[in-house]
């Protein structure tokens, strides 16, 4: 009964009932009018059509069009106000301010080094001119001077991530979806608060959504009164609007400006295996230590400027010598970055430039599997034409929903020549793909809507370094613990199953 009660009176369950009462009162007030004022009908009727118009003459995916036009002609009345509350990527015009004033003052503190690209263009120039593409439309340079070690599974990244936070000796930086009390984020909690007393700089951004089930709604309160700078990205509340769609789902670790993990990695039990709840939780990051560093640095204090009014001098914050020479032929290493409101989708152009180059081989571990046809037809493309292209997704879920329009892909990859694995002992949440043993990318961006068109991430895309063959090996280890999907086993579906695998895959970009 006491469980019962705490949920009921949790802030998610709150929000939630209070945003379907504005559904309801909404959805009656619509039909009464309807009903009473037949002008009113019809303009009803006139607005849906309108905002049909309105929808197929976007850029927006087709997919994500196609989503949003059904609704609103099978229901006229309903559908065009829907689209208006919660179509589109809305963004408040402040916030929208201040991001592209922020983007403009550190346009300058990310310089390319043009000797860099120019090594990677005589090696190869399809390489180069991808990482032109991810310096010109996300503004973050590719380096040399920089090492990078990949950390799989989670107890790894947290062990080597507890190291390092004891060795911080200026500022920490901490910018996450999900925290949760725990034995991970105490022990994280416990060394920022004895960095504070020595007088560091500490900070922690962490997303409200992210984190609506597992702290208080004043938590960043209590942070703030132990003395750590707080910033709760884009605070939720229960209106009808799609500006709560847009969450920052990053996860960057920034140590003195000579250290920075990025990857999968919430802090949160789970993530390490000390609480069980969707069997072995297999996650991944990567740490990089040297000059790529400064990006991840700019990226973090780029989000801290939106609500923070405080002036900030970005300069203070970089390091001046890096004592990381042993490192300097460990291939290169670019942090990028990517926002829902750049009109560019430089997460899943990364991936598609990978695919779309591959020569021999692509193996991707994804959570999530929900698609547009523009990564389809990569993918299938690149196995058509001989590529060996695997992929690994979970065999237990965390969110049936999203499983299953995960499993809805399977027929159609599988029959193109792609092979699919399920990894048995559990929930995969590593989001990585390498590539021909030449390059990889590690980070926050899973193979889904949300994360491709919505969300606020970042990844490392690494060129030739030690740790793609990391990536590589850990790949062929989750291979051997996991199931092989045939094209009969993803037929053996009853009829109900693939009806309602089609329906949700339909309305996949709206989840």
């Amino acid at each position: 009964m006491k469980k019962l009660l705490k949920l009921l009176s949790s802030r998610m369950i709150i929000v939630g009932m209070l945003i379907l009462l504005q559904l309801v009162i909404l959805g009656s007030a619509i039909w009464k009018l309807s009903e009473s004022f037949v002008y009113l009908y019809v303009l009803f009727i006139i607005l849906s059509l309108t905002v049909t118009v309105y929808i197929i003459s976007r850029t927006d995916n087709p997919s994500y069009k196609l989503a949003w036009v059904i609704p609103v002609l099978l229901f006229p009345v309903f559908g065009g106000l829907l689209y208006l509350f919660f179509g589109g990527k809305k963004i408040r015009k402040k916030l929208k301010k201040q991001l592209e004033s922020t983007y403009y003052e550190t346009f300058n503190l990310l310089k390319q080094e043009k000797g860099i690209i120019e090594e990677i263009n005589e090696m190869d120039k399809l390489l180069a001119n991808q990482v032109r593409y991810i310096n010109n439309l996300s503004t973050y340079p590719v380096y040399k001077n920089t090492y990078s070690e990949y950390l799989s599974p989670g107890e790894n990244f947290y062990e080597k991530l507890i190291c390092e936070l004891k060795k911080a000796k200026h500022y920490i930086f901490i910018e996450c979806f999900i925290i949760q009390e725990g034995k991970m984020w105490n022990s994280v909690l416990e060394i920022l608060l004895n960095k504070v007393e020595a007088g560091l700089d500490v900070r922690v951004i962490y997303d409200d959504m992210g984190c609506i089930q597992t702290l208080s709604k004043n938590y960043h309160k209590k942070l703030e009164a132990l003395g750590i700078k707080t910033m709760v990205f884009n605070p939720f509340t229960p209106i009808l609007s799609s500006v709560m769609n847009t969450r920052d789902h990053r996860k960057v670790i920034v140590i003195d400006g000579h250290t920075a993990f990025t990857g999968g990695m919430n802090l949160a039990d789970e993530y390490i295996n000390e609480v069980v709840r969707f069997g072995h939780w297999k996650d991944a990051g990567i740490m990089i230590k040297g000059d790529a560093v400064w990006s991840f640095t700019v990226m973090f204090l780029q989000v801290w400027s939106l609500s923070k009014s405080e002036k900030i001098y970005y300069n203070e914050f970089k390091p001046t010598v890096h004592k990381y020479n042993e490192f300097i032929d460990d291939g290169y290493v670019q942090p990028y970055g990517d926002s829902p409101y750049d009109n560019e989708l430089v997460g899943e152009n990364v991936y598609l430039n990978i695919i779309n180059k591959a020569k021999n081989y692509i193996y991707i571990c994804t959570p999530y599997l929900i698609i547009d046809n523009e990564l389809v037809t990569a993918l299938t493309l690149a196995a058509k034409s001989g590529v060996d292209v695997k992929i690994v997704t979970p065999h237990i879920e965390d969110k049936w929903y999203a499983h299953t329009v995960t499993r809805a892909y399977y027929i159609q990859l599988l029959l193109a020549g792609i092979k699919i694995y399920e990894y048995t002992p559990g929930f995969i949440h590593s989001k990585t793909v390498v590539a021909d043993d030449e390059v990889a990318t590690v980070g926050t961006i899973n193979f889904d809507y949300r994360s491709l068109y919505l969300h606020f991430e970042c990844g490392v895309f690494l060129i030739k370094t030690k740790s793609i063959f990391q990536i590589k090996k850990d790949f062929m280890d989750i291979l051997s613990v996991s199931q092989i999907i045939t094209v009969n086993n993803a037929m053996k579906v009853k009829w109900s199953n693939r009806f309602l695998r089609s329906i949700l895959r339909l309305f996949a970009p709206m989840m």
